[in-house]
């Protein structure tokens, strides 16, 4: 499913997932360091989106870029262009397809990350990663989770990011504002989450990683 046959905004809302926020203090980079380094022992609740496009996905990472701002930690995304073969117009974590020369996951998210916004890697500070997830669009992703240090300086790549902004950690934390909705596909009935803030709509694979997040950080 290279492109997506529906237009998410205009489906029902089936549910709120509605669990409690995050106490403020899992929200704090010790806090974040500590959990990403020692991880309990938990499940994520997605690995995948609808059904692949390929029968051998093709490897890639994205960094989960958690700014440190005076007023508590963001996440940092994307919109892509709306003329990409793949996720058109839609919000993404900033990264991409692994190079046979990226030694790791990591340092695709980190290339990837530079190459699109310009988030130079000295920035970044390397927490750990969620388990992969399988984009309907036929990529194996590996989420990186990072910290990032202000002051920093963006460059969005014209070809691939529309747009670059911020939506507080503590927001995408929170189960009231997690929405379930489903579609009806070829392939039978799919669900998905859906994470609205204010002009941007959040969802797909980007929100299934999200909400890996917050499980890993409640468990």
């Amino acid at each position: 499913m290279a492109t997506v046959a529906f237009d998410p905004k205009q489906l029902a809302i089936d549910s709120i997932a509605g669990e409690a926020a995050l106490d403020a203090e899992r929200l704090t980079p010790d806090w974040l360091r500590r959990r990403l380094a020692e991880q309990p022992d938990w499940q994520p609740e997605i690995t995948q989106d609808f059904l692949s496009v390929r029968a051998v996905p093709v490897r890639a990472a994205v960094l989960i870029p958690l700014v440190q701002r005076p007023q508590g930690l963001t996440i940092l995304l994307t919109m892509r262009t709306g003329h990409l073969s793949s996720h058109a117009g839609q919000v993404s974590f900033p990264g991409g397809r692994s190079e046979p020369f990226d030694g790791s996951p990591v340092a695709t998210a980190l290339r990837e990350t530079e190459e699109e916004v310009g988030l130079a890697r000295e920035h970044i500070e390397v927490l750990g990663c969620l388990p992969d997830y399988l984009t309907g669009t036929g990529y194996q992703v590996t989420p990186v989770v990072g910290l990032v240090m202000p002051p920093f300086e963006l460059r969005a790549d014209p070809s691939e990011v529309a747009e670059i902004f911020e939506v507080p950690l503590a927001f995408l934390m929170d189960g009231l504002n997690h929405q379930r909705l489903s579609v009806e596909l070829p392939g039978g009935r799919r669900s998905f989450y859906a994470m609205p803030y204010e002009r941007f709509y959040i969802w797909g694979a980007t929100a299934g990683m999200l909400r890996n997040l917050f499980h890993l950080l409640r468990a």
